[in-house]
């Protein structure tokens, strides 16, 4: 769900930049008003339909040719960035860090809106976070998958977080944050700068070459998630074919992009954008339990004790987030000695889980490191980031996964390989082909 959300909300961006490199205001006439539909769903933007079913069917003609395409616009999307970093030190004002456009409207200072402003920032952006795990589903197609794929993910988050760090200085440099346009803010920082004009054009253009890049690498990772999900009868095996000419798994492709697409057609970009959010946050959650629980009761160890931390921790996370959203910000001592209490529980419970808990498993190759404190840090900042989010996307967020349980307990369940092999399950008494090898071929 995370991945076509996000690729259909990249997809709509790609229209307002490729707008901006040719002088165009793209949402206003590139996009089709139509009357009768809701708000938010009324926008209809073939161009963005255009690009992902472009992409769809390079994805499809070979991994080996679209990874070549990938990485020459990877290298031109880098020295864009670095354009950028430098155009907007060299022409920014460090005074645009503290003061807003209208100090009559936004409030003023380097935290305009306080801690409050920063998490609620930090929810929104963490869409920008995904992708970096589509680097594992291509450890199929790589030589030395255990050493290159913790490389390519921890080096890429790396590498990828400073540039977020110097890009996001020099916008707030280039214009205060009340200025700043949310369709396409950087092109939008140099329009109407003197002798900076042509700027605009050139970012436009990097912005839609890194449009490109992000769709490509995204689209490859999430049909290789179905092809897995398919293979393991989760999802129909029809979904698991792999081309035994282009090697590519081209049902899968072909699937998703269509669904991309139809997102694309009409949804408008900040409901897709709160929908990527609060699906990737859900799902880091359910990641980082899942690294606890497979660490510590994998093999036959403790399970009772480990579910038990899992849930006092998640309380109390929750427990700190609501106390943060819902304690009236005037009586601070109590707002401040319940976050505390919170927090305090929340350490003891990993210190005594990782006191009296021996890890039942050690990874072969390679684990996450600090245990229990890693996973549970990140279970901590999940929820709370969670609760930063608006009432409308946890409804959509609801009807999709409630979609998603229906498929699971209806037709999942029933038709993987994991239900089988337990042997609750007839294995003769239904239809279809099962995948049986490594290949995602069928049978």
């Amino acid at each position: 769900m995370e991945y076509v959300f996000s690729n259909a909300a990249v997809a709509r961006s790609f229209t307002a930049y490729l707008g901006t490199a040719v002088g165009v205001d793209a949402p206003s006439q590139w996009r089709i008003t139509v009357h009768g539909l809701p708000d938010g769903f009324n926008q209809v933007d073939l161009l963005a339909v255009a690009v992902i079913l472009l992409i769809t069917v390079c994805i499809c003609y070979s991994t080996k040719e679209s990874s070549v395409v990938n990485m020459v616009l990877t290298a031109v999307h880098v020295a864009f960035i670095l354009f950028i970093i430098g155009m907007g030190f060299r022409h920014g004002d460090a005074r645009n860090l503290t003061r807003p456009a209208d100090p009559s409207r936004s409030p003023g200072g380097f935290f305009p809106h306080g801690a409050v402003g920063v998490f609620n920032g930090a929810a929104m952006v963490y869409l920008s976070y995904i992708g970096y795990d589509a680097v594992s589903t291509m450890a199929e197609e790589v030589q030395r998958p255990a050493r290159d794929i913790p490389v390519g993910v921890s080096g890429s988050v790396v590498v990828v977080t400073v540039l977020y760090c110097l890009m996001a200085a020099s916008m707030s440099m280039l214009l205060p944050y009340d200025a700043i346009d949310p369709e396409a803010p950087f092109s939008g920082a140099f329009k109407g700068r003197e002798r900076c004009a042509w700027v605009s054009n050139v970012i436009g253009a990097g912005a839609s070459l890194g449009i490109l890049t992000s769709l490509m690498v995204a689209m490859l990772g999430q049909a290789r998630y179905l092809c897995v999900i398919g293979r393991s009868g989760v999802m129909p095996a029809w979904l698991a074919r792999v081309n035994p000419r282009t090697a590519t798994p081209v049902n899968a492709s072909a699937f998703l992009g269509v669904f991309t697409a139809a997102l694309a057609l009409f949804t408008e970009l900040d409901i897709l954008l709160n929908l990527v959010c609060i699906g990737t946050l859900f799902v880091f959650y359910m990641v980082a339990n899942a690294v606890v629980y497979r660490r510590y009761v994998g093999g036959g160890g403790a399970r009772w004790p480990t579910l038990a931390f899992l849930l006092v921790f998640s309380l109390s996370a929750l427990a700190f987030t609501l106390a943060w959203k819902l304690a009236p910000p005037e009586r601070r001592g109590v707002r401040a000695g319940l976050l505390a209490a919170c927090a305090a529980l929340a350490v003891t419970a990993v210190a005594a889980f990782q006191a009296l808990v021996p890890q039942a498993r050690v990874p072969e190759l390679w684990g996450v490191p600090g245990m229990p404190w890693v996973p549970a840090a990140s279970v901590f900042l999940n929820v709370f980031l969670l609760g930063s989010l608006d009432r409308p996307s946890y409804v959509r967020f609801a009807i999709f996964s409630a979609a998603a349980l229906l498929v699971y307990v209806l037709y999942s369940v029933h038709a993987s390989y994991d239900a089988e092999e337990s042997g609750r399950l007839d294995v003769d008494g239904g239809g279809g082909g099962k995948v049986q090898d490594e290949a995602c071929t069928v049978v």
